[in-house]
């Protein structure tokens, strides 16, 4: 949890000092050259400060203890901040849609200075060193939260760079930085989607991979020469820990100790393994069924 808490505040101030350093550079850049593909990239950045906030406040509440009206903890929070970047990089996406057609519209075309240049160029580099940290901590301490931080980083990374790529042919063609504005937008819509589904698809729960089940079943069984059957595997995850129910089969003459007993060295083996806190129902089998 230290470890946790350290990469979350850690990521989440050089964002929000490094796109606050940015959004303010780009923005002078665009309002300067009349660039709406660098108005849009500074607001990018600016969203990047708002969602950074998230990771920072959203940390914190997940490192809660349990209490009486969450007995699992606040792991999920972290999900909670994911979905809500999602949504604010999918609100930037749609307004840069709206922008860059009224943009096409007017016609209008953008004449690039050599600030705008050096503006663009530090915010690639800028954004791609954010992104690396935000999937390096987030992987170190398996945050779905700052590896959704990351990929807003990458988002503005790429975007820049066809910003960049505006910047070279704007000259030639009027409805460059028009078109490319969009581009952006698109790319970080799919961003927004990516990281909605699959946070989303986590707060629902997902069914177990048939591997996992099967590695499940080993490790429960291995210590027994005597059938289990375990079924009903059901996983529940709380964002810092995972909580694991599901049934065996034992003779229905078998005493309540050693009933207790088998349970008890099961829930070991899986904590030992993968990891989670386990509850087993024992269920009564036939004699002819063993």
């Amino acid at each position: 949890m230290d470890d946790r808490r350290k990469y979350n505040i850690r990521a989440g101030w050089f964002s929000i000092l490094g796109n606050i350093l940015l959004s303010g550079l780009k923005y002078w850049a665009g309002i300067s050259t009349g660039s709406l593909a660098l108005v849009a990239d500074a607001w990018h950045s600016i969203s990047d400060v708002v969602t950074s906030a998230i990771v920072l406040i959203g940390g914190k509440i997940s490192r809660k203890p349990a209490d009486d009206d969450h007995p699992f903890g606040h792991g999920r929070a972290e999900h909670i901040a994911a979905i809500i970047i999602g949504v604010v990089l999918a609100i930037v996406a749609f307004d840069f849609v709206l922008n860059g057609i009224e943009k096409l519209g007017e016609r209008e075309h953008t004449y690039y200075s050599t600030f705008a240049w050096i503006a663009i160029i530090i915010s690639i580099i800028m954004n791609e060193l954010m992104t690396q940290y935000s999937f390096w901590a987030g992987k170190k301490i398996n945050s779905t939260m700052l590896i959704a931080d990351g990929w807003h980083h990458r988002t503005d990374a790429l975007s820049s760079i066809i910003v960049l790529i505006g910047i070279i042919l704007g000259r030639s063609f009027w409805w460059t930085d028009a078109v490319l504005s969009i581009i952006v937008a698109i790319m970080i819509a799919y961003a927004s989607y990516e990281i909605l589904s699959k946070e989303i698809n986590s707060l629902l729960g997902e069914s177990p991979s048939d591997e996992l089940l099967l590695s499940i079943r080993e490790a429960a069984q291995k210590n027994f020469d005597r059938p289990l059957h375990i079924h009903h595997i059901h996983l529940h995850n709380y964002g810092h820990h995972t909580e694991m129910s599901c049934h065996i089969k034992l003779p229905p003459e078998m005493s309540l100790n050693e009933a207790h007993d088998i349970c008890t060295k099961i829930e070991k083996e899986i904590k030992a393994e993968f990891g989670y806190f386990t509850t087993i129902h024992p269920e009564p089998v036939k004699l002819e069924n063993r």
